[in-house]
């Protein structure tokens, strides 16, 4: 996987440069802030210009959010495995407040903004193995794009929560239980590692009928743990789910039919669930589900980036740092 930024982390004071605005989170006092949630409360309400926060290396356990109206913040980590952004809720337990989690509430992060970018970071619910679901970032905004970043957690680990939704994710690694990739968006995934630790699901789709597509996997790797044979590659949420998993490596911890039902609803017989040239010890065709589709090579010609997004060409950012 390619590293998006490398070097020296070069600390930034607070200015404004070419419309940009650019502040620093770091804990030892160095920087503008020293919690992520103080630098996102400083994006300006119906934002339209680039919101830069460089975040150096520390474990911030914050529950973050960041609003509908902060729209084109980016985020830039000094490095992916050192700069963490992580929270413990989960469903069941008791807030501050004395309201009961839930799945919605439950996590770490939320961005509801459009036009969010980050870069090398991980985004981590901490929670624990039988916790329950644990969502470590929700991103509900338009046009969410996220280069070299770490989603770790274990049930309902990212939740792309929002039917109008589009998103993009490349050079990621994304690990978790069940369903932990979830939700209605339509999302891409370039280049990423998704790796399971459990006998379970790994995405749990919720596509709108309307939705020609919702997660399409090009050029990913699929492994889990080396205990594992039963996952499968998602099951239907929703009636029409859509996913799609093309040219991946599939490890052999997916099991022989491939994808599974949905706690046996009637949610399969519309579900869209596609692959194209897969390979590895798991992409066997042989045995999949019926309902499942190979797709051929007249049918893959759609599966192009700025078609699935509807016209939306994602970019790496290129911030002078």
């Amino acid at each position: 996987m390619k590293k998006i930024l490398t070097g020296v982390f070069v600390i930034m004071i607070f200015m404004r440069v070419s419309g940009q605005t650019k502040i620093t989170v770091a804990q030892d006092g160095s920087g503008n802030y020293s919690t992520v949630q103080q630098a996102l409360n400083q994006v300006p309400l119906h934002n339209t210009k680039p919101f830069i926060i460089y975040i150096k290396d520390g474990i911030y356990k914050e529950k973050l959010h960041l609003d509908s109206f902060e729209n084109f913040v980016t985020l830039i980590g000094e490095d992916q495995f050192k700069t963490i952004l992580t929270f413990d809720d989960h469903t069941g337990k008791v807030s501050q407040n004395g309201d009961t989690i839930n799945t919605k509430t439950s996590y770490s992060f939320l961005i509801k903004a459009n036009n969010f970018t980050a870069q090398n970071i991980t985004f981590q619910n901490e929670a624990g193995f039988t916790a329950g679901q644990a969502v470590a970032l929700e991103s509900d905004g338009d046009k969410a794009q996220f280069f070299n970043c770490r989603f770790i957690g274990n049930q309902d680990v990212l939740f792309t929560n929002n039917e109008n939704s589009r998103q993009y994710y490349k050079d990621c690694y994304i690990e978790g239980t069940t369903d932990f990739i979830f939700g209605s968006a339509t999302v891409w995934f370039e280049d990423c590692h998704i790796h399971s630790k459990k006998n379970s699901h790994l995405t749990a789709a919720s596509t709108p009928q309307d939705h020609e597509f919702g997660y399409v996997f090009n050029d990913c790797v699929l492994t889990g743990d080396t205990s594992l044979h039963a996952v499968s590659l998602g099951r239907p949420w929703r009636p029409y789910a859509s996913v799609t998993y093309i040219h991946c490596y599939i490890d052999e911890h997916i099991k022989p039919e491939g994808w599974s039902n949905w706690n046996k609803t009637e949610n399969y017989k519309t579900a869209r669930f596609a692959e194209y040239e897969n390979y590895g010890p798991g992409s066997q065709k042989a045995n999949r589900v019926s309902w499942s589709k190979q797709l051929n090579n007249d049918e893959i010609k759609k599966y192009i980036i700025k078609d699935v997004l509807s016209k939306w060409e994602p970019k790496e950012c290129n911030f002078n740092l």
